[in-house]
């Protein structure tokens, strides 16, 4: 499934966006703060991109008209999905396109889908200290609900954030 804004597409990962989600995941600055290693090699993002990327609740996050991915974004269903109609959204975007407003406006984009097919509650968190994944959250409307210890898979233990957003309290304007 595609998902379009007035800016950007998401669109379903592929095995040939190896190259482009390389030269973004290996950013130092990136992954660290999201909890994952940078990739090491190009070889290194095929093996996430089929591992972790390529699903049907994933998308790349791709500046319109270029179908080159420059993020993510996805609500993952699995061993880590809520009960009672609750998900949890995550994201990321290249170092390059930080501060234009383009992941709000992705993170947006789904929580309408989701919401227009019957999602009560989505949760979304950070780990204390990104500032830019806060500002993300709270622009997009999530109340902030409590904090709790998490271990990151890069094996340090982090105090994590924790808000949601109700259907009912979503603005999509």
């Amino acid at each position: 499934m595609r998902i379009e804004t007035k800016r950007l597409v998401m669109r379903p990962w592929r095995e040939d966006d190896a190259a482009a989600l390389f030269r973004y995941a290996s950013d130092p600055e990136v992954g660290p703060a999201a909890g994952w290693a940078p990739h090491k090699s190009e070889e290194d993002s095929l093996h996430i991109l089929r591992t972790v990327l390529i699903n049907d609740h994933t998308w790349a996050i791709t500046i319109a008209p270029s179908e080159r991915a420059v993020g993510s974004i996805g609500i993952p269903v699995g061993k880590n999905e809520k009960e009672n109609g609750e998900h949890e959204i995550g994201y990321w975007i290249g170092k390059p396109f930080w501060g234009n407003g383009y992941v709000p406006e992705a993170v947006r984009a789904l929580l309408g889908l989701y919401f227009a097919f019957g999602a009560e509650r989505i949760w979304c968190a950070h780990a204390e200290g990104n500032d830019k994944s806060r500002r993300v959250i709270e622009k997009c409307g999530f109340r902030y609900r409590f904090s709790a210890p998490w271990q990151s898979s890069l094996g340090d233990v982090r105090n994590s954030l924790f808000y949601a957003i109700e259907a009912e309290e979503f603005d999509d304007d």
